[in-house]
Protein backbone atom coordinates (compact mmCIF):
# COMPACT_ATOMS: atom_id res chain seq x y z
CA UNK A 1 0.00 0.00 0.00
CA UNK A 2 1.07 3.78 -0.69
CA UNK A 3 1.20 5.97 2.19
CA UNK A 4 0.66 9.92 0.99
CA UNK A 5 1.39 13.19 2.98
CA UNK A 6 -0.02 16.59 2.14
CA UNK A 7 1.76 19.97 2.45
CA UNK A 8 1.59 23.14 1.02
CA UNK A 9 -1.84 24.75 2.05
CA UNK A 10 -1.74 27.80 3.88
CA UNK A 11 -4.10 31.21 4.29
CA UNK A 12 -3.45 33.55 0.52
CA UNK A 13 -6.13 36.36 -0.30
CA UNK A 14 -8.30 35.78 -3.42
CA UNK A 15 -7.07 35.83 -6.54
CA UNK A 16 -3.76 34.21 -5.45
CA UNK A 17 -1.99 30.87 -5.86
CA UNK A 18 -0.50 28.08 -4.19
CA UNK A 19 0.76 24.58 -4.80
CA UNK A 20 -0.17 21.71 -2.87
CA UNK A 21 2.13 18.85 -2.69
CA UNK A 22 1.71 14.73 -2.25
CA UNK A 23 4.78 12.85 -1.22
CA UNK A 24 4.49 9.11 -1.19
CA UNK A 25 6.07 6.48 0.36
CA UNK A 26 6.01 2.44 -0.55
CA UNK A 27 5.14 0.77 -3.87
CA UNK A 28 5.61 2.03 -7.27
CA UNK A 29 4.31 5.13 -7.39
CA UNK A 30 4.09 5.57 -10.94
CA UNK A 31 1.41 2.94 -11.11
CA UNK A 32 -1.01 4.73 -9.32
CA UNK A 33 -3.82 7.41 -10.64
CA UNK A 34 -3.63 10.16 -8.05
CA UNK A 35 -6.18 12.37 -7.43
CA UNK A 36 -7.03 15.40 -5.14
CA UNK A 37 -10.32 15.80 -3.15
CA UNK A 38 -11.72 18.98 -1.13
CA UNK A 39 -14.27 18.82 1.80
CA UNK A 40 -15.21 22.06 3.43
CA UNK A 41 -17.04 22.27 7.05
CA UNK A 42 -20.16 20.66 6.76
CA UNK A 43 -19.62 19.21 2.93
CA UNK A 44 -19.38 16.01 1.18
CA UNK A 45 -16.00 15.14 0.29
CA UNK A 46 -15.70 16.05 -3.71
CA UNK A 47 -13.04 15.55 -6.03
CA UNK A 48 -10.99 18.18 -7.87
CA UNK A 49 -8.44 16.39 -9.86
CA UNK A 50 -6.78 13.58 -11.01
CA UNK A 51 -3.58 12.44 -13.08
CA UNK A 52 -2.88 9.21 -14.73
CA UNK A 53 0.10 7.26 -13.57
CA UNK A 54 1.96 8.04 -16.90
CA UNK A 55 1.34 11.42 -16.10
CA UNK A 56 -0.04 12.17 -19.89
CA UNK A 57 -3.84 12.19 -18.92
CA UNK A 58 -5.59 14.35 -16.11
CA UNK A 59 -9.30 15.06 -15.21
CA UNK A 60 -10.68 18.49 -13.97
CA UNK A 61 -13.77 18.83 -12.06
CA UNK A 62 -15.45 21.97 -13.77
CA UNK A 63 -15.55 24.45 -10.82
CA UNK A 64 -11.45 24.18 -10.90
CA UNK A 65 -11.22 23.92 -14.95
CA UNK A 66 -8.57 26.40 -16.51
CA UNK A 67 -7.58 27.60 -12.84
CA UNK A 68 -5.93 23.94 -11.15
CA UNK A 69 -3.08 22.29 -12.95
CA UNK A 70 -2.73 18.35 -11.56
CA UNK A 71 1.09 16.77 -12.28
CA UNK A 72 3.44 14.74 -11.05
CA UNK A 73 7.26 13.49 -11.06
CA UNK A 74 7.60 10.09 -10.49
CA UNK A 75 11.56 9.83 -9.87
CA UNK A 76 10.48 11.98 -6.68
CA UNK A 77 7.11 10.02 -6.05
CA UNK A 78 5.22 13.48 -5.92
CA UNK A 79 2.42 15.23 -7.49
CA UNK A 80 1.35 18.73 -6.89
CA UNK A 81 -1.83 21.06 -7.67
CA UNK A 82 -0.97 23.85 -8.63
CA UNK A 83 -3.91 26.68 -7.70
CA UNK A 84 -4.19 30.23 -9.30
CA UNK A 85 -7.14 32.75 -9.05
CA UNK A 86 -8.29 31.27 -5.47
CA UNK A 87 -11.55 31.71 -4.85
CA UNK A 88 -13.05 32.23 -1.19
CA UNK A 89 -15.32 28.97 -1.89
CA UNK A 90 -11.89 27.14 -2.81
CA UNK A 91 -11.80 27.00 1.14
CA UNK A 92 -11.56 23.60 2.11
CA UNK A 93 -9.35 20.92 3.48
CA UNK A 94 -7.19 19.11 0.57
CA UNK A 95 -6.49 15.63 0.18
CA UNK A 96 -4.85 13.17 -1.70
CA UNK A 97 -5.61 9.68 -2.89
CA UNK A 98 -4.13 7.00 -4.62
CA UNK A 99 -4.56 3.02 -5.31
CA UNK A 100 -7.92 3.16 -7.13
CA UNK A 101 -10.81 0.72 -7.54
CA UNK A 102 -13.43 1.73 -9.22
CA UNK A 103 -14.51 5.62 -10.64
CA UNK A 104 -12.71 8.13 -10.96
CA UNK A 105 -14.56 11.02 -9.10
CA UNK A 106 -16.23 9.03 -6.44
CA UNK A 107 -13.71 8.95 -2.74
CA UNK A 108 -15.31 5.44 -2.32
CA UNK A 109 -12.65 4.35 -4.73
CA UNK A 110 -9.45 4.86 -3.44
CA UNK A 111 -7.94 3.02 -0.32
CA UNK A 112 -4.79 5.28 0.17
CA UNK A 113 -5.42 8.94 1.87
CA UNK A 114 -3.33 11.55 3.12
CA UNK A 115 -4.03 13.39 6.42
CA UNK A 116 -5.00 16.69 4.77
CA UNK A 117 -3.63 19.90 4.18
CA UNK A 118 -5.96 22.84 4.64
CA UNK A 119 -6.59 26.02 2.21
CA UNK A 120 -8.32 29.19 3.24
CA UNK A 121 -9.04 32.10 1.11
CA UNK A 122 -10.11 34.88 2.58
CA UNK A 123 -11.98 37.80 0.98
Amino acid sequence: QVQLVESGGGLVQAGGSLRLSCAASGRTFSIYTIAWFRQAPGKEREFVAAIYGSGDSTSYADSVKGRFTISRDNAKKTAYLQMNSLKPEDTAAYYCAADRSGTLYSSSSYRSWGQGTQVTVSS
